[in-house]
């Protein structure tokens, strides 16, 4: 085995499938910089930057896809969806169903997402419950390089748009630019591991829709993604001193949902919590509750999320965000 950043798994899977098949073509903003080590590989008709206009570029992806090539289209961050939700909501997301499956739109929209080092609401979010919940869009998020490089493959060879979210906190070229300039004196809630691990030499997909269990537990079981998988990890073994035995769902994929893997999980504790940095209302929280009632389990239940919009002020957004704090005192309510 070997060792990768996240965001270098990642890449490796992308140059890996681009190899295999010419139709894969990357374009963004600044992305020959962003993306340079597959600019010399590839070249610039493959690796294309664009104008800073996310509705051209995306709406360039959905119909390249539907022409026949199987772009990734990397928008600097979540937020930016905003811009161009059409394209998304109205095209990529219904054209196999518009088309009796005639038409498909392959395309991979990546983007960083997720807050902890103090960009405010516009810049924060992670959006992936909305996302979700549009008919047609597949949601990734994965948590460790391994994951990284496994899901990305796997969201390139599916036959539908899928959305690649990379929280920022987990990436190192994320983590670098944040650590520049007048951020040095900033310190950053980065989990142990995850932003580096170990990969396989050849890079598999790993099914999309397929939960992982982080670790085993029985007496209360956290459901998690992205980097708060590690935050969850670290309050396990904090509440394992305190005589409390926690498990740890990492959901990888929000859209399909693995809610085979979820009920069976609170089946065995009796308990759940879900530790969701995307908001509360709405949100990815209640549709898990949703899972387990629907499947006729009983379970004591509870939430960590974000509340509310994300404040500039970083004593402020550390309060707003989830936190191993706040999950430990939230399991410790469960267990009373």
């Amino acid at each position: 085995m070997k060792t990768m950043f996240f965001t270098q798994a990642a890449d490796d899977a992308l140059a890996q499938a681009m190899a295999d098949d010419p139709r894969i073509v990357v374009f963004g903003e600044d992305i020959p910089l962003v993306r340079r080590d597959l600019l010399v590989r590839f070249g610039p008709k493959r690796v294309r930057g664009t104008p800073i206009s996310e509705s051209a570029f995306l709406g360039a992806g959905v119909t390249a896809a539907m022409a026949g090539l199987r772009p990734v289209v990397e928008m600097y961050m979540v937020d930016f969806f905003g811009v161009c939700v059409d394209a998304l909501l109205n095209h990529a997301a219904k054209t196999e169903a518009f088309s009796g499956g005639k038409w498909t739109v392959p395309m991979v929209v990546r983007a960083p997402c997720g807050g902890g080092y103090g960009d405010g609401g516009q810049h924060e979010q992670s959006l992936w419950g909305w996302l979700a919940h549009i008919p047609g869009l597949t949601v990734v998020v994965p948590s460790t390089p391994a994951d990284a490089g496994g899901l990305m493959l796997a969201s390139l060879q599916n036959n539908g748009p899928v959305i690649f979210l990379e929280h920022k906190l987990l990436s190192e070229s994320w983590l670098e630019f944040l650590g520049s300039g007048a951020r040095k004196t900033v310190s950053y809630d980065i989990p142990a591991e995850g932003a580096k691990g170990e990969v396989p030499s050849k890079w598999e997909p790993i099914p999309l829709g397929e939960a992982a269990l982080r670790r085993t537990g029985s007496d209360v079981t956290i459901v998690s993604l992205g980097v708060s998988v590690h935050r969850a990890l670290e309050a396990a073994k904090i509440l394992e001193a305190e005589g409390i035995s926690a498990g740890v769902l990492d959901l990888r994929t929000v859209s399909p949902l693995d809610k085979t893997t979820l009920c069976k999980a609170v089946k065995q504790t009796g308990r759940l919590l879900v530790v969701d940095e995307d908001y509360e209302t709405f949100g990815l929280s209640g549709e898990l509750s949703a899972v387990v009632l629907e499947a006729g389990l009983s379970c004591k239940y509870a939430r960590v999320c974000t509340q509310t919009t994300i404040p500039y002020n970083r004593n402020l957004e550390d309060q707003a965000l989830p936190n191993v704090e706040r999950i430990c005192t939230s399991v410790r309510q469960l267990m009373k």
